[in-house]
């Protein structure tokens, strides 16, 4: 299904007297984002009295390859008062062909121009290959579409004889059973008339993005996975020019990761759960695109682009300004050590000899840090960036490897219990993905806590895999609950083999 994204405004058109016939213009796909500059292949909709003013609301940390590529590309606003879709807005699109103003203001008035044909695809295609788990439904929509959030709704327009049926979709990037009551649900209506659809209050001339932060937001494993990687997979190529309507709205969590949000988007986020407007759009898409866990593979629907993980870590030292790409090299800087960072845990999976671990990694040539993953996100973040290997024990807290300047050395430590497959999956495999070098260490029986509460016999450490067949409840209750306790005679060839890494 084709998307089309104008460059210039409808009402820009109108003024260049262009007659734009059917199926005219060679246009990118809704996954490119951006056009080539010609009209769009159907007829196109007359623009509406109140134009918003996305166009001149734009962040003032916006790129500035950006900005001219937009000063250049764009029509530019002006709004009487400064609010957006509050008041009649006037296009400004160069001077007009050398005509006297009357013929100029005849030839506007007697156009008329067709509304295009409006589609809707939905990806509702449970599994593909080569991703795991189900995943969530993805529809996006082009033509007269409109976004009502005080209904939770978005209305379309398009006869009736294509057949769409209303659905719900709840656009959250993970699609889990017991995620139902934590997600709000996105109706899509079709309408054969507009007069059977909610009147528009702002219109806009750049794409929408519905999207969810419930869920299992709020740890920073699910933060990246199920929200900000999605978005930047979904969103990055359009270079700044979308907007973002948010579902489950959290001030904190926008707040958090306002970096991020702000590069991919140049524009106010919208609260779904209480803005009372009506915005028309060309172009919505109602949930995110997604890949396996903090990984990013080229694929032909949901990543046309190619986009890998290491777009994603340099898009991330842009937003936070981080300054290192590359670790230490051993031997050429002499007066400097490797450093290392520690991740300590409070609740679960807790390194109980930190302190040794710290000791014995000083005595090997590390300078060592040991930190919780908490507090100011950019100022972690940076922590991250400074230093050469990151060791942690299984658990969110690796997922701040993204952080890490390229080719630098991650260290998990993998708990008892069988728990390769998702130390492998969720942060081993994200690791080279992100050209990391990476290390696990898998914990012995004695060195689990597990050992002080199952006899030796106990199927928890005869057999761990019947424990996995009880289900994930089971699993985290058991597995997931353990403490660890390093043996340091047997944890040191870990420790030499990352400075070893460090000196390729």
């Amino acid at each position: 299904m084709e998307f089309i994204w104008p460059r210039k405004s409808m009402l820009a058109l109108k003024m260049l007297k262009l007659s734009v016939p059917a199926g005219a213009g060679a246009l990118n796909s809704f996954h490119q984002g951006i056009v080539d500059g010609h009209g769009p292949p159907g007829p196109i909709s007359p623009v509406p009295a109140r134009f918003g003013a996305d166009l001149v609301r734009i962040s003032p940390e916006l790129d500035t390859e950006v900005k001219n590529n937009n000063d250049n590309n764009r029509t530019v606003l002006t709004n009487r008062s400064g609010i957006e879709g509050k008041t009649i807005s006037s296009a400004k699109s160069g001077s007009p062909p050398e005509k006297s103003s009357m013929d100029f203001q005849q030839s506007v008035t007697d156009i008329e121009v067709p509304k295009p044909m409006s589609k809707i695809y939905c990806d509702d295609k449970s599994k593909d290959e080569g991703f795991p788990y189900a995943r969530p439904i993805i529809c996006q929509m082009s033509g007269d579409v409109r976004v009502s959030p005080g209904s939770s709704s978005v209305s379309i327009t398009m006869s009736m004889q294509q057949g769409v049926e209303e659905r719900r979709v709840r656009p959250y990037a993970r699609h889990d059973d017991s995620l139902l009551p934590l997600v709000t649900e996105v109706d899509i209506r079709a309408s054969a008339s507009e007069n059977d659809t909610p009147k528009c209050s702002i219109s806009h001339d750049v794409p929408a993005v519905i999207f969810s932060i419930g869920g299992y937001t709020g740890n920073f494993f699910h933060d990246m996975s199920d929200v900000l990687i999605p978005l930047y997979l979904t969103t990055f190529r359009f270079k700044g020019r979308v907007k973002f309507f948010i579902t489950n709205y959290k001030q904190w969590w926008i707040q958090k990761y306002k970096p991020m949000l702000r590069r991919l988007s140049h524009y106010d986020i919208i609260d779904f759960d209480s803005n009372k407007d009506v915005h028309c759009f060309e172009q919505v898409m109602v949930g995110l695109f997604r890949d396996r866990d903090l990984i990013l593979q080229p694929h032909p629907t949901r990543n046309p682009k190619g986009y890998s993980m290491l777009d994603f870590t340099r898009f991330l030292r842009h937003s936070y300004g981080l300054k290192r790409a590359r670790p230490l090299v051993l031997g050429e800087e002499p007066s400097k050590k490797p450093r290392m960072l520690i991740i300590s845990r409070r609740g679960t999976r807790k390194l109980l000899n930190l302190r040794q671990v710290a000791a014995i990694s000083r005595a090997l040539g590390f300078e060592v840090t040991v930190s919780e993953a908490r507090g100011n996100l950019k100022r972690f973040a940076a922590m991250v960036n400074s230093c050469d290997v990151l060791l942690a024990v299984h658990g969110a807290g690796l997922t701040n490897q993204i952080f890490l300047p390229t080719q630098a050395v991650v260290i998990q430590i993998v708990p008892w219990g069988k728990m390769d497959w998702m130390a492998t999956n969720f942060y081993g495999e994200p690791a080279r993905g992100m050209n990391l070098r990476y290390l696990e260490y898998h914990i012995s029986e004695q060195e689990s806590s597990l050992a002080q509460r199952y006899p030796r016999d106990h199927m928890v450490f005869k057999d761990p895999m019947a424990i996995h067949g009880q289900g994930w409840n089971a699993l985290a209750d058991i597995f997931m609950t353990q403490d660890v306790k390093l043996n340091l005679r047997r944890f040191r060839p870990t420790l030499l083999q990352a400075l070893d890494l460090l000196q390729l």
